[in-house]
């Protein structure tokens, strides 16, 4: 083949425009705002209900119990499709659903800690700020002020929440160990043993490979996402 005819095929290829990525269709993403207003909607009930029970008993103890219903209802919704990270989301919806359920549910006496407040009231702002994130993109409409909240409010938000979760789950161990509750002793005909109490303690050792990957994976998306902004505010 001549130089010629090389650079005209070249030309041809290099005419071709890229494929655009396709976005869900019409009724996907009708579904996708209806599901991201009403997890918006959520977690502003909870927050409206902490700020509440707050003002009504002039103190902040004792306040998961004046939205462990909501909360529970949300994070029976949580699961549903976003347009996220799946370990980011599997990690986070995981996390949140043992927390509430097979902890602060099931240990009664943990409800009145203090860390349990301190990852609730993470979990609330973090989602209230995601949902709507989620709702205005799909919309074509993100203000920046959402965008930048999103992308900036994790950096306190994240190590809050892991916090408040560890220091629950630790305030949790004595009294699993002392009422052997979801443990399964030997002898039994299914010839198995299940220690809860271990089991936690090995929940707690997981946030340290898990936490830094789902922190610095949002660092990089911060990056990516405000980098050129606040490249061009510096030039301004």
């Amino acid at each position: 083949m001549s130089a010629a005819a090389q650079g005209t095929s070249k030309a041809a290829h290099g005419d071709v425009a890229p494929k655009k990525k396709k976005g869900p269709g019409a009724l996907a993403t009708a579904y996708l705002v209806i599901y991201n207003v009403v997890m918006t909607a959520g977690w502003l009930v909870i927050a409206v209900g902490l700020v509440r029970a707050y003002l009504a008993r002039g103190s902040y103890h004792g306040l998961y119990y004046s939205i462990e219903k909501p909360l529970n209802l949300v994070l029976i919704l949580i699961s549903g499709i976003v347009p996220s990270s799946v370990v980011l989301t599997g990690f986070q919806v995981m996390s949140r659903v043992f927390l509430t359920w097979a902890v602060t549910h099931s240990v009664r006496e943990v409800q009145s800690e203090d860390s349990v407040l301190l990852f609730v009231t993470a979990w609330t702002v973090t989602e209230i700020i995601r949902y709507s994130f989620y709702t205005f993109s799909l919309l074509n409409h993100l203000p920046y002020l959402i965008k930048w909240a999103r992308y900036t409010f994790f950096i306190v938000l994240y190590p809050m929440g892991v916090s408040g979760e560890l220091l629950t789950i630790y305030a949790a161990l004595p009294y699993v160990q002392k009422t052997g509750l979801y443990s399964v002793t030997l002898p039994n005909k299914y010839n198995f043993s299940f220690d809860y109490y271990t089991f936690l303690i090995l929940v707690m050792i997981s946030y340290i490979p898990l936490f830094p990957q789902l922190y610095f994976h949002m660092m990089r998306q911060r990056k990516k996402v405000l980098g050129h902004a606040d490249d061009y505010s510096k030039v301004e």
